[in-house]
């Protein structure tokens, strides 16, 4: 067992941390005020660095390394802010599983290679008004006719609605009850018949657009099945992946508000010396350190026991519900030990704060991920509808 990186993955570790540090805290102010998502322009300085595809096969445009080295390149971003961080979580983790694993070999050829390279950003559609934890509960309908596919239905929560270009959307391809039916679609942003509602306004993820989507007789070619009826375990295992993109966003944050921390109790001073001097405050920086320095080896083994697959339900339930909780301790406590700085918007703290508790409910919530991690200790799903 190795707990040291190597000399390529410090060095990739390095350059993100680099770039973030130097190149993102304005842009995160100007995201975080203007409530607007990361535009073109970045997103082709963000492929330049190679940010895009990390964990993706050469052959279709990506750099062909692990998880693990995404992990690496994510975690940096998000220690700036959520929302600059956005779209190398979409570009790595998220709806980029289901289509490097699952996808069929046309479609792959021309979506990943556009991702990749920074023309295309894909969000992932999941959840509905009725359906969200109850995903089985979908009752969007793709209907399959020949050479063509009809979308009729309302999707909601879905992170990127209305600024990306493209979308996996999960839907009912079939008539079979619950899971049996489920399956995946890809929609271009543009189609006739697709709209977005009103955008939501959140308490956090400023910066990240979110909306219902409408679909009303939208004609896609048969094609367009990523996957057919009878899916739903290859999605969900996919999701494992996404699982491990929330963890690191919310380890991001974490370790970010450590950081922020770190330096404001150096240079705060009080009764005449530094706060780090007094003992409460060490004790505090303490107990965050531990806190995310073990989500952060929760995440590294969830990722690095997937090889270039997929993590498991329990890894990557556990590295996600960890990082979840100790995110909102973390940012909380950060916030205090700046006393009323903190608290004002002239800082980062606040910010981080408010994005802290979005993670945790992002992705599946903290007391799904208990009840997954339960399910896996006994080698059983346990039937919430009885």
């Amino acid at each position: 067992m190795n707990f040291t990186l190597s000399e390529e993955q410090k060095l990739l570790q390095e350059t993100a941390r680099r770039f973030a540090q130097q190149e993102l805290p304005v842009l995160a102010r100007e995201l975080e005020a203007d409530d607007r998502p990361v535009d073109a322009k970045w997103m082709k300085t963000y492929a330049e660095m190679g940010f895009f595809g990390i964990n993706v096969p050469e052959a279709y445009g990506g750099q062909g390394m692990g998880h693990l080295e995404a992990v690496l390149v994510l975690e940096e971003l998000a220690k700036i802010s959520s929302a600059v961080a956005m779209p190398v979580f979409e570009g790595n983790f998220g709806p980029m599983a289901v289509l490097v694993h699952f996808a069929p070999e046309a479609l792959k050829r021309r979506l990943l290679p556009q991702v990749c390279a920074g023309k295309l950003l894909i969000a992932v559609s999941m959840s509905e008004p009725d359906a969200g934890t109850a995903l089985t509960d979908l009752k969007t309908r793709a209907q399959v006719q020949k050479n063509k596919i009809i979308v009729n239905g309302t999707k909601r929560w879905c992170s990127g609605a209305g600024h990306a270009q493209g979308y996996l959307v999960y839907c009912r391809l079939s008539d079979a009850p619950g899971a049996g039916g489920i399956g995946a679609v890809y929609v271009e942003k543009g189609t006739q018949g697709f709209s977005f509602g009103k955008r939501e306004e959140l308490m956090g993820f400023r910066g990240i657009e979110t909306a219902d989507m409408f679909f009303d007789n939208v004609e896609l070619p048969a094609e367009n099945v990523v996957l057919p009826a009878g899916s739903f375990g290859k999605l969900m295992s996919a999701f494992n992946l996404e699982r491990c993109g929330n963890t690191t966003m919310s380890l991001g944050v974490a370790a970010g508000a450590l950081d922020y921390a770190l330096g404001y109790v150096q240079e705060r001073k009080q009764f005449g010396k530094p706060i780090v001097d007094f003992q409460a405050v060490q004790l505090k920086l303490a107990e965050m350190a531990l806190k995310v320095e073990a989500s952060r080896l929760l995440l590294y083994r969830a990722v690095s026991n997937a090889g270039q697959g997929l993590p498991t339900v329990l890894e990557s339930a556990m590295a996600k519900c960890f990082a979840n909780e100790i995110v909102r301790e973390v940012a909380g406590a950060a916030m205090q030990l700046m006393g009323g700085y903190g608290y004002s918007k002239q800082f980062d703290m606040e910010r981080r704060l408010r994005d802290a508790w979005g993670w945790g409910i992002a992705g599946g919530t903290i007391d799904v991920q208990k009840v997954n991690i339960a399910s896996a200790l006994v080698g059983r799903r346990f039937d919430q509808r009885r």
